[in-house]
């Protein structure tokens, strides 16, 4: 039986699909889009905080469950971070509306990020032509 695919919202260093490929995952279909009600920092590592004012862009990707564990594994054990998965609603460029997993970390330590971690972020993010604003957004991370 086939393992089913499900949608998740990517929005750090996960955005950028070479390092997807590094982890030895590549989406069958994936889209660029928003969410709304969270705010990113980059604090080692890229993350999400809940807030009214602020809208998240990335990408929402398929994967089944043993590659989000692989990427997820990854995340704590090689960066240092701990994500758990939450149920969001985010809205693709082309207008869709689509139910996904997000995976956020409950807690990161506030250090300040690497130059070379937040390019990773930021050469997909002008790829995906994602907002200047939110660019900015995260150029603000340089350390």
């Amino acid at each position: 039986m086939t393992e089913p695919e499900i949608w998740t919202f990517f929005y750090g260093s996960f955005i950028n699909l070479n390092v997807l490929k590094e982890l030895d995952y590549t989406p069958r279909k994936y889209e660029v889009a928003r969410l709304s009600g969270f705010d990113i920092t980059i604090r080692p590592i890229a993350n999400l905080i809940k807030s009214e004012q602020h809208t998240v862009y990335g990408i929402v990707a398929t994967g089944t469950h043993s590659e989000l564990s692989r990427l997820y594994d990854h995340a704590e054990n090689v960066l240092g971070g701990r994500y758990l998965p939450e149920a969001v609603l985010v809205q693709t460029m082309s207008g869709h509306w689509i139910s996904a997993l997000c995976y956020i970390s409950p807690k990161l330590s506030g250090e300040s990020a690497s130059t070379d971690y937040v390019d990773r972020i930021l050469k997909p993010a002008k790829t995906h032509e994602f907002p200047t604003w939110f660019i900015e957004r995260i150029e603000s991370f340089k350390s």
